[in-house]
Formats: C-alpha cells, sequence, structure tokens
C-alpha cells in the first residue's frame, strides 16, 4: 500500500462526515436520561407503586449527574472519549436487557431501582465523554453547525423515549393483558436497540487524534485537578447568586414533573385523569414533547435577535406561568383528550421557551478559562435543583391531593421570579453581532 493510500486511510479514520454520527451519538445520550428519569416514573405508577416513592426514588436518580463533575478528570485520563462512548452504550444495552428481566420478579422494584442506578451512572459517564469527544472530533466551524442537530435529536430521543416507548408499552399492556410482560417486552426491544447502537458506533465514530487520555496538568493528581477547576468557578464574581439562580429557577417544575404523568394516569376518583398508558405516551411524550421542542426552538431564535438580557421576564414568566394549566385540569377532569392534549402543550411549550434563558445563562456563567468543566458543574447544581425538589413532591402530593398540589406548584414558581430579579446580564449576550 502506498504512502498516499496510508494517509488517506488514516484521514477516514480520524474524519467521517459529522451527518453519520453526530445525530445517532445524541440520540444515544439521551434516551437513558429520559428512560430513568421519566419512563421510570410511568412503568412504577402502571406496576401500582405510590406517588410518594416513586417521586422519593426516582429523584434519588438525579445524583449521577450531579457528581458526575467528580468523575471527569477519570473520564479524561483512562482511556479515550470513543473507548467510554461505546463501553457505556454496550453497559445500557445490558442494563436495559436487565431491566426487562427483573420487572416479572416479586422485589422487581428494587432490582430495577439497582438497574436504573447503573444506567444513571453509565449515562452520566456518556454524557461526559460524548461532549468531550463532539469538540475533539469537529472543528469549531462543524461545531457550531452541528450544535442544532444534536439538540434535534436529543428531542428525537426524548420523543422516542417518552412518547413511542410508552405508546408501545400501552399497546402491549391491552393485547397481552399483562402490565409486567409489556413492560418486559418493551425494555427487551430497547435494549436491542442499544446494542445496535454500540455496534454501529464502533464501526462509524471517528479516531481523532486529539482523542486522547490526558494527564493532570501541573504534577496534580486526578481530585486535586478536580477541586483546581472547582475553586476557579467557586472564585467567579457573583458565583453564590448564579447557583442560586441554577438550583431555585425550576424549583415549580421540579415538582411538576415527577407528578404530571401520575396525574394523567390516576383514576378520576382519585383526582387524575384516567388516561390509559398509551395515551399519556401520546399526550405528555409526543404532543408535549413536540410543544418543548417547538418552545425552545422560538426561544433561542429570540434571544439570537435581541439578547438574553431582553427576553428574560418573558421566559421567566413562560415557564412557571403555563403551570396552571394543571390546577385546571385537576378541577375539570375533562375526559376530551383534546382539551389535555391543548393544556399540556401549553406547559411544555412555554417550559420550552423559558427553559432556554436557564441554558443561556449557563454557558454565561461557564465561560473562562475552564468553559466544559465549569459547564458540567453548572449541569451538576441544575440537577441538584431537580432532585431536592422532587425528593418530596410525591408526599406533598399525597397529603394535599392533585388539585392543592398544583396549587402548591404556582406558589413555588415565586423563587424563580426573585432570583431571576437579582442576576445581572450583559445587553449584548446571545445576540447576534
Amino acid at each position: 500500500m502506498s504512502d498516499e493510500a496510508n494517509i488517506n486511510r488514516k484521514r477516514k479514520v480520524e474524519w467521517r462526515n459529522p451527518w453519520t454520527w453526530v445525530p445517532t451519538l445524541y440520540f444515544a445520550e439521551g434516551i437513558p436520561y429520559f428512560i430513568v428519569m421519566t419512563v421510570s416514573v410511568i412503568m412504577y405508577k402502571r406496576m401500582g407503586i405510590s406517588n410518594a416513592d416513586i417521586a422519593w426514588y426516582t429523584s434519588w436518580l438525579y445524583l449521577p449527574w450531579i457528581i458526575k463533575p467528580l468523575w471527569s478528570p477519570i473520564v479524561d485520563m483512562f482511556k479515550t472519549k470513543r473507548f467510554w462512548i461505546v463501553t457505556m452504550q454496550l453497559v445500557l444495552g445490558i442494563a436495559l436487557a436487565c431491566v426487562a428481566l427483573t420487572i416479572p420478579l416479586p422485589g422487581f422494584f428494587q432490582f430495577t431501582l439497582a438497574v436504573f442506578w447503573l444506567m444513571a451512572f453509565s449515562s452520566a459517564t456518556h454524557d461526559i465523554a460524548a461532549d468531550g469527544f463532539y469538540m475533539l472530533a469537529l472543528s469549531d466551524h462543524h461545531q457550531a453547525a452541528f450544535v442544532g442537530v444534536r439538540s434535534t435529536f436529543y428531542r428525537v430521543a426524548s420523543l422516542v423515549g417518552q412518547g413511542g416507548l410508552v405508546v408501545l408499552a400501552g399497546s402491549l399492556e391491552e393485547s397481552t393483558g399483562s402490565i409486567p410482560l409489556a413492560w418486559s417486552v418493551t425494555f427487551f426491544t430497547l435494549g436491542g436497540v442499544f446494542l445496535c447502537t454500540f455496534f454501529y458506533h464502533q464501526l462509524i465514530l471517528p479516531s481523532p487524534q486529539a482523542d486522547q487520555k490526558r494527564s493532570p496538568g501541573e504534577g496534580r493528581s486526578g481530585l486535586q485537578e478536580f477541586f483546581a477547576v472547582f475553586m476557579d468557578f467557586m472564585r467567579k464574581p457573583g458565583i453564590g447568586l448564579a447557583i442560586a439562580y441554577m438550583l431555585l429557577y425550576r424549583f415549580a417544575e421540579a415538582q411538576l414533573v415527577k407528578l404530571a404523568s401520575p396525574f394523567l394516569l390516576d383514576a378520576q376518583e382519585k383526582g387524575g385523569l384516567g388516561l390509559t398508558t398509551s395515551e399519556v405516551g401520546f399526550v405528555y411524550g409526543t404532543v408535549g414533547v413536540a410543544a418543548l421542542t417547538i418552545g425552545g426552538l422560538l426561544g433561542g431564535w429570540v434571544v439570537s435577535r435581541q439578547g438574553l438580557k431582553f427576553w428574560l421576564w418573558p421566559m421567566v414568566v413562560m415557564i412557571n406561568v403555563p403551570d396552571a394549566v394543571y390546577i385546571f385540569l385537576s378541577a375539570t377532569q375533562p375526559t376530551d383528550l383534546l382539551i389535555v392534549n391543548a393544556a399540556v402543550a401549553v406547559e411544555q411549550f412555554g417550559y420550552g421557551f423559558g427553559f432556554t434563558a436557564f441554558l443561556l445563562y449557563m454557558i454565561l456563567v461557564s465561560d473562562g478559562k475552564y468553559k466544559t468543566a465549569h459547564y458540567a458543574l453548572c449541569t451538576g447544581f441544575m440537577a441538584i435543583g431537580m432532585m431536592v425538589p422532587g425528593l418530596f413532591s410525591g408526599f406533598i402530593q399525597e397529603y394535599l391531593g392533585y388539585q392543592n398540589f398544583f396549587i402548591w406548584i404556582m406558589i413555588s414558581t415565586i423563587p424563580a421570579f426573585v432570583v431571576t430579579s437579582l442576576i445581572k446580564i450583559d445587553p449584548a449576550f446571545g445576540r447576534k453581532t
């Protein structure tokens, strides 16, 4: 083989068309997160677990995403990002099959929670590696060009996970007459899909020269380097207020998201809407996700025109005020699916639009020498802000009932308005120059 042929072969390995791997990589990043955070809630509800237990135990599953900055140096120092990506995808495929195997068992709740913990840690590790790989494998130009593609396919993962899989499980519930069997088959199917993703990425992902294991700088250990990065983050001007914003901006939403699906599923005599599993998959996982995506795209577009500061207050209003649709739904308990779809679409559209401000603010706070590591820290605080309120949301709902719980949700929006009034943002930030 000639030298020129060797060089061309090496280039093929080091660089591949991003369209062949960016969409599938971010689809694979999104699926396990939505399975652990949302689909597990619906499955446990259908399997007869109480709202308090569902909210308490599934909220703890946020923990790996909170502490993932602690082991991000390990991902850097041992093996390549490519290695971590394909290895975690293999682990996740096996874990999904294990969920399927344990669902029919008498102690399924404890067994499946243990596997979901494994999935959560594997998914968080996959996130670290995938986001780092994206920056190493693509030029600045391609990173900018494909940022919309990665976010779109992450949303597609949400649509498939919260919509398609739940609809599939619901259809199997009706056809087999067995809830455990239906969910077991669903998870087996997903496990097979994920193993196919593992084999695909093993063959297709490029091997960029920049993707090398990294030694800690200045003779520091990985732990010392983490603390150096953390202390640099904590020395940022106004960081205390920034952390408060990241913890409280979604204080209401963190509680609502844990009880929205159980509310839709619970019988009307219990204060719910009495929807079937398939109907919830369509309402919350399809119509809701579509509205969420449209809201997010619109939010990004308007900020690019006039900047984050201009749209900050409309966005905090939009992420919080539409939560009131659940007061309406719990008070009227409509049987018309069109009304339910419209209400959920309004709430999810507002969430997508308002969440844009949160994401951009994290980017603003992360700016500096350790941009990637600081953004990981911001996502850790974001996960704390989702986990802690969610832990107690089920107990609050069971004590208050659905209608009063949703009134409590509206009261819980107040901290978001308070912290938003205190932060400072450059008027030019986010605006296209």
